[in-house]
């Protein structure tokens, strides 16, 4: 081997090296998620009740995509402003997605019984269903959808709730496909839910 070709080695092999770990990383990056093998994690069933006072489960919502927000109705700002975004998407759905229904599950239900989530979601679209239930079967519900939920205390012996800000969105069989972004216009999100249609 020549010197030439000796010096000519080296930067060729970088530049190999490079080239494969280029592709590896744009494959890692580009290569389709398997949603469906991690969207076993995220939901699953329960029993809460709703505004009228009636009984609930996850098969109730089966047949069309939904939507599950967790809040509550003595949130100051998060919780309302995300409610009128949904609603300015659902009323942007077609026709064909008038089933489409987003749950509002409360992770406050000590003040938040069904008589209170009733009037409270009845403030926005008529397909946001506030629903609520027992502490234990809230704490549930959490867990299932790997959200987070915490009292705060506050003055006056007050509280107040931490929790998660995403909006799930789920397919006709009631898996998670992602968290559907609000921070953009109305209509792009609900051409997303569109496509589950």
């Amino acid at each position: 081997m020549t010197d030439r070709t000796r010096r000519l080695a080296a930067p060729i092999a970088a530049f190999l090296f490079g080239l494969v770990a280029l592709g590896v990383a744009a494959y890692m990056t580009l290569a389709p998620e398997p949603r469906r093998q991690a969207a076993a994690n995220i939901g699953g069933p329960f029993t809460l009740v709703n505004g009228d006072g009636k009984t609930v489960t996850e098969k109730e919502f089966r047949g069309a995509p939904h939507l599950v927000f967790f809040g509550f109705t003595h949130c100051p700002d998060v919780c309302p402003t995300k409610l009128q975004e949904l609603s300015e998407v659902l009323e942007k759905l077609p026709r064909q997605g008038e089933k489409v229904r987003a749950l509002f599950i409360t992770v406050d239900p000590q003040r938040d019984t069904p008589e209170v989530m009733k009037s409270y979601v009845s403030s926005f679209d008529n397909r946001i269903v506030g629903l609520t239930g027992d502490q234990a079967e809230i704490d549930k519900v959490v867990k299932s959808y790997r959200a987070f939920a915490k009292k705060v205390p506050i003055k006056d012996d007050d509280y107040t709730m931490e929790h998660t800000g995403l909006v799930y969105l789920m397919d006709k069989r009631g898996d998670f496909i992602g968290s559907l972004r609000l921070d953009r216009p109305a209509e792009e999100s609900a051409k997303e839910i569109v496509r589950y249609l």
